[in-house]
C-alpha cells in the first residue's frame, strides 16, 4: 500500500488551486496518507505565442504526462478542456470530477458596468480580449463589428489589463473564476445558445498510469458519473473531427432524466459560417452520440470549414 501520493500540476494559481482541491479530497478520503503537489512546467507555460500558433493539443499536458510515465508523479490534475482526446499508451483518465459552471463569462471594464451587460449590448467597435479561436469565431458571428484583441497571461494578469482599460471586455471561463474566488468579476454568464463552451470546460480530469491500481482506486470515488458521461460525449465529438483547442470547435452535453443531449459546433476562423446541431440519446450512448454528431456536422460542411484552419 502506498504511503504517499504525488500530484503533478502546472504552476499557475488556477492549476494549483485545482490540484489543491484534489489534494484535500484525497487527504479526507485517505487520512494519514501523505499527499503532496509537484509543480511541472509545461510548454504552454513558457511559450508566449498564441495557442493557435504553438498548437493547442497537449501544450499544457505533455510534460505532466511525461512525469507520470517516468514515475515522478502518481496523478496529474488537468482542466479537462486542455487534455487531448487521445492519450499516450499506458495512461488513463481515472476520474472526471463534478463539473463547475461550464459557461463562458463576459467581464466588462468600469465604464460599461452601469449599463446592460451582454454581447448584444456592447458598444460598436468595443475591444474584446480573448485568446480562443472558438470564442473569437462565435463572437464575430454574433457581432462582426467588435474588435478582437489577443489576450494571454494568467487570470490576474488578464483582469489587470481589463482594469487598466486595455480592453473594454474579456471572455473567460466561469469555472476558473469561481474556483479562484472571483465570481464577483463575472458580469454576465453567457448562455450556451450564443457561446457554446469548449469540450470538457468546467471539468477536472485526473490522469494516472493505467497499471497503477492503488492510485486509480484512491481517485475513483472522485469520479462523477454524469459529468463523465457528458464529457465522454463531448470528447468523442472532438475526436471524430480530429480537432483541439486551437480550432473553433465547441460542444456541450447535458445529462438529464436518463438522457444525454449533446450540442456541437464548428465554425470558420472569422465566424462567417457556423455549422451547429444537436443529438440526444441514452446514457449508454455517450461516445456514439459524439461520433454521430461529428459525422453529421462533417457531412453538413464542417469538413470544408476545418480545411480552412
Amino acid at each position: 500500500m502506498k504511503d504517499h501520493f504525488v500530484i503533478g500540476s502546472r504552476g499557475s494559481k488556477l492549476a494549483l488551486t485545482q490540484a489543491g482541491m484534489i489534494k484535500a479530497e484525497l487527504e479526507r478520503l485517505e487520512p494519514g496518507r501523505e499527499v503532496r503537489i509537484e509543480i511541472i512546467k509545461t510548454s504552454g507555460d513558457v511559450k508566449t505565442a498564441p495557442l493557435s500558433v504553438i498548437g493547442g493539443q497537449g501544450v499544457f499536458t505533455k510534460e505532466l504526462e511525461e512525469a507520470l510515465l517516468a514515475g515522478r508523479i502518481d496523478l496529474a490534475v488537468h482542466s479537462l478542456k486542455d487534455l487531448p482526446t487521445v492519450l499516450p499508451e499506458r495512461l488513463v483518465v481515472a476520474a472526471i470530477c463534478k463539473r463547475e459552471d461550464p459557461r463562458d463569462a463576459l467581464l466588462v471594464g468600469a465604464k460599461l458596468r452601469s449599463r446592460e451587460v451582454s454581447i448584444g449590448a456592447l458598444p460598436a467597435n468595443a475591444t474584446i480580449g480573448t485568446s480562443s479561436p472558438r470564442r473569437l469565431a462565435q463572437l464575430m458571428h454574433l457581432r462582426n463589428d467588435l474588435v478582437i484583441k489577443e489576450l494571454r497571461g494568467n487570470v490576474d494578469t488578464r483582469l489587470r489589463k481589463l482594469d487598466e482599460g486595455q480592453y473594454d471586455a474579456l471572455i473567460l471561463a466561469c469555472a476558473g473564476l469561481r474556483r479562484l474566488g472571483l465570481a464577483e468579476r463575472i458580469n454576465a454568464p453567457l448562455p450556451t445558445s450564443e457561446m457554446l463552451p469548449a469540450v470538457g470546460q468546467g471539468a477536472l480530469g485526473i490522469e494516472t498510469r493505467a497499471d497503477d491500481e492503488q492510485t486509480i482506486g484512491a481517485v475513483s470515488s472522485l469520479d462523477h458519473k454524469f459529468t463523465r458521461l457528458a464529457c465522454m460525449a463531448e470528447r468523442a465529438f472532438l475526436r471524430s473531427l480530429g480537432g483541439g483547442c486551437q480550432l473553433p470547435i465547441a460542444a456541450y452535453a447535458v445529462v438529464r432524466e436518463k438522457r444525454i443531449r449533446l450540442d456541437g459546433l464548428v465554425a470558420d476562423p472569422q465566424g462567417k459560417r457556423i455549422v451547429r446541431d444537436r443529438l440526444a440519446g441514452g446514457l449508454d450512448e455517450a461516445e456514439d452520440l459524439g461520433q454521430r454528431l461529428g459525422a453529421q456536422l462533417l457531412a453538413r460542411g464542417a469538413r470544408e470549414l476545418l480545411a480552412m484552419q
